[in-house]
């Protein structure tokens, strides 16, 4: 979110001096990101890497864990060729497909076991421990549009519209099986929606 929000404000800047100093710290970050974060072996992102070892259990292989909002965003701020962005996708439709999820909206898969977290509400496919936000999910549909993906962007995007018809409403997240969760007057959720709609409908246009 900070390589795109660099983007964003080199965008506004006339003063040539700071516009190259911003680029110049974008392509450091992007730099560092695709050499520490980036696993190219199993073509997905790290989800930590910690300084004085991971506060998690030694019996859990953290590395395993797919964050897919993260993905999603590291795709929209540029730091994946065409090839690893449909690959991150086919990965999150089949964690859908393990985790019984409606949408590639997961925030994690798998998520962290039982116990893992001190806050109760975060237990297995909860909230932020593998709950499917649409939040994350519409971004997504919103990489693969930009990448060209546009009959995966389409499929993927019909379920998360299905379900704010059905249930009259744009909740903050759903448990995999499809019940609504948080507030049902969620800006953030309508927001991604909207974008998407709208990038699919110009690609259709085009």
């Amino acid at each position: 979110m900070f390589l795109i929000a660099i983007g964003n404000y080199t965008e506004l800047l006339q003063d040539e001096a700071e516009k190259n100093f911003w680029n110049t710290k974008q392509e450091e970050i992007r730099t560092a990101v695709r050499k520490w974060l980036w696993d190219e072996e199993k073509c997905k992102y790290r989800p930590h890497i910690y300084l004085n070892g991971s506060p998690f259990p030694a019996d859990l292989d953290e590395d395993a864990i797919h964050y897919h909002g993260g993905s999603a965003i590291a795709i929209l701020a540029g730091l994946n060729t065409p090839e690893e962005v449909i690959e991150i996708y086919r990965q999150q439709e089949k964690n859908r497909i393990a985790a019984g999820a409606q949408t590639i909206g997961l925030t994690v898969y798998p998520p962290y076991p039982a116990g893992t977290f001190r806050n109760e509400g975060m237990s297995p496919y909860s909230y932020q421990n593998g709950g499917d936000w649409t939040w994350f999910g519409a971004r997504m549909i919103s990489a693969l549009i930009r990448y060209g993906y546009y009959e995966e962007a389409y499929t993927s995007l019909q379920p998360m519209l299905q379900r704010v018809i059905d249930n009259n409403g744009f909740y903050e997240w759903w448990t995999p099986a499809g019940e609504p969760s948080g507030s049902g007057m969620f800006r953030g959720s309508a927001g991604v929606l909207w974008s998407a709609c709208g990038e699919l409908r110009e690609a259709a246009g085009k």
